[in-house]
């Protein structure tokens, strides 16, 4: 099993070319189901999740070709891919896949739609959370499928095809939206989904969807209005770029100091984000396709944020905020609210020197003058690169364990940071 070792005490310098999202790409994918013709996805990133939903996607009957980069292009230009379910050859999605990725449970939306039917296995828990599907079955349920509950799987049904109707989630639930939207873009009538999540993957999500001949409006605002369409038509769309990646390394240039561009990126995707690093005394420059972080010899402020959904601060910024929060000058609390078991990796960061009280869902960090490097170990994706960033700025060697979860979700990660002068290289097992 391969590991990260990394040589912390070097600021980083330079640019960083900011890679495809893959929590928009991966609903992309699923979509490619609800049409017979292909879907060109564009800027799609390099990821072991996107291997593992092209081979569940080609469970279905789904063609998937990579076109690749061109000779000499940056990592964060992503490669073309063409999907293509001309014809839909199983409508089950068995255990053994979807075990392996909880977000391969949305391809009950558009299969459920374009083909009556769908047999999907309950991914069961995480390492994160439960995150049951109890929204997703709602809003099938009032699209007008039947539903139930099977030795494991979900098995839905809509002999007649699905009808529009209101969907409301009573808590917001991205997953949810994603599904309810592929779903309802081909049911009769007119749908509309309120308490919808407003994040850009359900933007891109929408947009794609039109593309493909649907008619969605209000996609980013919490009541999305859906009129159904007979059928979907192929496109090409290019993947909105990854705002968790963006946050990561911005946190990781105010955990190291230096000077940092991040480029191909969206300001206004992050901007939770990026107020709580300029109150934690970090330079913030917004520009129209890139962010430059900067901090030379500024001691960090300690700064309490709250999870939340989109425009909130995200969860999937909350470990790596809390690695940089570990060297604050004072301290920071940091309130979860999304999972109810985010904070795994605070046994890790307590190897390397930090100090972190938990009281429920809350985490409260005293920064520390130094952080000192040591063995840890990955426990999910997010989690892994909050390791990352904190060894880069501890005294000594640290040494990651379980890196396969960073290469679900980060593109080329030691690349891009040696690039910017880290010290950090990859240890084949």
């Amino acid at each position: 099993m391969d590991k990260i070792h990394i040589v912390g005490g070097n600021r980083l310098h330079g640019t960083i070319p900011i890679s495809g999202a893959k929590n928009a790409t991966l609903p992309l994918m699923i979509a490619s189901l609800a049409t017979s013709e292909t879907l060109t996805l564009h800027n799609v990133p390099s990821l072991q999740d996107v291997v593992t939903l092209s081979r569940i996607l080609g469970n279905h009957g789904v063609d998937y070709t990579v076109a690749g980069r061109r000779s000499g292009s940056a990592s964060g230009q992503g490669s073309t891919i063409k999907l293509t379910a001309k014809s839909i050859v199983d409508t089950t999605a068995p255990y053994d896949l979807v075990r392996r990725m909880r977000a391969s449970f949305w391809v009950i939306g558009p299969l459920l739609a374009r083909m009556g039917e769908a047999r999907v296995s309950l991914p069961g828990g995480c390492a994160i959370g439960t995150r049951p599907v109890d929204f997703f079955l709602d809003a099938l349920s009032a699209l007008g499928a039947d539903l139930s509950i099977e030795q494991g799987y979900a098995v839905a049904t809509a002999r007649k095809g699905l009808i529009g109707n209101r969907v409301s989630f009573p808590r917001v639930s991205v997953g949810a939206t994603h599904v309810a939207l592929m779903a309802a873009a081909l049911a009769r009538g007119e749908s509309v989904i309120e308490n919808a999540a407003c994040e850009p993957e359900i933007v891109d999500l929408a947009d794609c969807l039109n593309a493909m001949g649907a008619k969605i409006e209000g996609a980013g605002t919490r009541t999305i209005h859906i009129q159904g369409v007979d059928v979907l038509h192929g496109a090409e769309h290019s993947v909105v770029p990854d705002r968790i990646e963006t946050g990561t390394y911005a946190m990781a240039a105010a955990m190291t100091g230096g000077k940092v561009t991040l480029e191909g990126t969206r300001a206004e995707h992050l901007s939770a984000a990026l107020d709580a690093l300029e109150q934690a005394g970090v330079g913030v420059e917004r520009g129209e396709t890139s962010i430059t972080i900067s901090r030379n010899g500024n001691g960090i402020q300690p700064v309490d944020v709250t999870t939340d959904p989109f425009p909130g601060f995200p969860t999937d910024l909350q470990a790596q905020f809390m690695a940089l929060m570990t060297r604050a000058q004072g301290t920071a609390t940091i309130t979860e609210t999304i999972f109810e078991n985010r904070f795994m990796h605070v046994a890790e960061l307590a190897r390397l020197g930090a100090a972190i009280r938990l009281d429920g869902q809350k985490a409260h960090v005293d920064g520390q003058p130094t952080l000192t490097g040591a063995e840890v170990m990955a426990t999910d994706l997010r989690a892994s690169v909050s390791l990352v960033i904190a060894g880069l700025a501890a005294e000594g060697e640290t040494t990651v364990g379980r890196v396969y979860h960073l290469d679900r979700g980060f593109e080329n990660l030691e690349a891009k940071l040696s690039a910017c002068g880290a010290q950090i290289e990859r240890l084949a097992a």
